[in-house]
């Protein structure tokens, strides 16, 4: 068995269960404000991930997370976030929790153990898909069938970890590890190491969804406006992008079924919203292409 560094335990936090809850809340965020710089450490590899995320989404594959616990929880948290966020359909980021969806609400024990488990749930990967496993210990058996499946397929495989000693750094294809220490509780991995890994998904997914066009500077053109906040986000960065009013804006808006790249789109170059469609696609949707090409156009005329 692989030594389990998320299991030592702190000699910072042996007092905390006498401390004043002052006390004892500096205590835990002193130690939280350690993971940020650990993940810092992390960021060519990150960046790597992120590059190959891209490639595949842009040949039309998929991501997937993989995870037992805590960690598969923050897969799954961060792929349902990106179809609201970014416009994506359901299935294009998607996490599966060793145990199933019982296991999102309670323990399912055994689960992280059962390497055939694993092994089937990753039947879905294909050579376009990219596999990333997520564990703090890095050492499940239900991660290493995944992995293992993976490899047959061709799939582009990921590990996060918190332990660089665990097998999920020996077999995995591109290894992010981010050992931030013992936990304030000895063992609890939704903690620091929960908070370094939710940190890594944030920037998977978002690092991914800028590198294949889905914002504009640092605006998210392909958000779903499906409730006020959503709508009155739209109208401001339709706004703002298109140099014009916000009733301008959401008048395009309106005329563009709440598309934010079409209604800028329409604004900026006069078109309406079916034709302003056709150029988004002629520019893979990607909308600092059409505004590049077309202010090139008009540089040189």
């Amino acid at each position: 068995m692989s030594e389990v560094i998320t299991e030592y335990r702190n000699e910072n936090t042996k007092d905390i269960d006498i401390l004043s809850t002052i006390d004892m809340v500096r205590k835990m965020n002193e130690e939280d404000k350690l993971v940020a710089g650990v993940v810092g450490g992390e960021a060519q590899n990150i960046a790597q991930a992120v590059d190959i995320i891209a490639k595949q989404f842009l040949k039309g594959g998929r991501l997937f997370y993989f995870g037992a616990g805590t960690s598969g929880r923050l897969g799954i948290l961060d792929a349902s976030e990106c179809p609201p966020t970014f416009s994506v359909a359901p299935d294009m980021v998607q996490g599966i929790i060793a145990g199933g969806q019982r296991a999102m609400f309670e323990s399912v024990e055994g689960a992280e153990d059962d390497f055939e488990a694993g092994y089937n749930d990753a039947k879905v990967l294909t050579d376009k898909d990219v596999a990333v496993v997520i564990s703090a210990s890095g050492n499940p058996k239900y991660l290493l069938g995944v992995i293992k499946r993976a490899d047959e397929t061709n799939t582009r495989t990921i590990g996060i970890t918190c332990n660089s000693k665990g097998k999920i750094s020996e077999e995995a294809g591109l290894v992010i590890c981010c050992e931030v220490g013992p936990e304030v509780i000895a063992g609890s991995s939704r903690l620091k190491a929960g908070t370094a890994q939710k940190m890594i998904l944030n920037m998977l997914t978002t690092g991914a969804m800028i590198r294949t066009g889905k914002t504009y500077e640092n605006f998210m053109i392909d958000l779903k406006a499906v409730n006020e906040k959503l709508k009155d986000r739209a109208i401001r960065i339709t706004a703002q992008l298109a140099c014009v009013s916000h009733s301008e804006a959401l008048s395009a808006l309106l005329q563009g079924n709440w598309e934010i790249k079409t209604a800028v789109v329409s604004l900026k170059l006069g078109l309406d919203a079916v034709h302003a469609r056709e150029e988004l696609k002629k520019h893979h949707g990607v909308l600092r292409l059409l505004l590049n090409e077309r202010a090139e156009v008009n540089a040189k005329s």
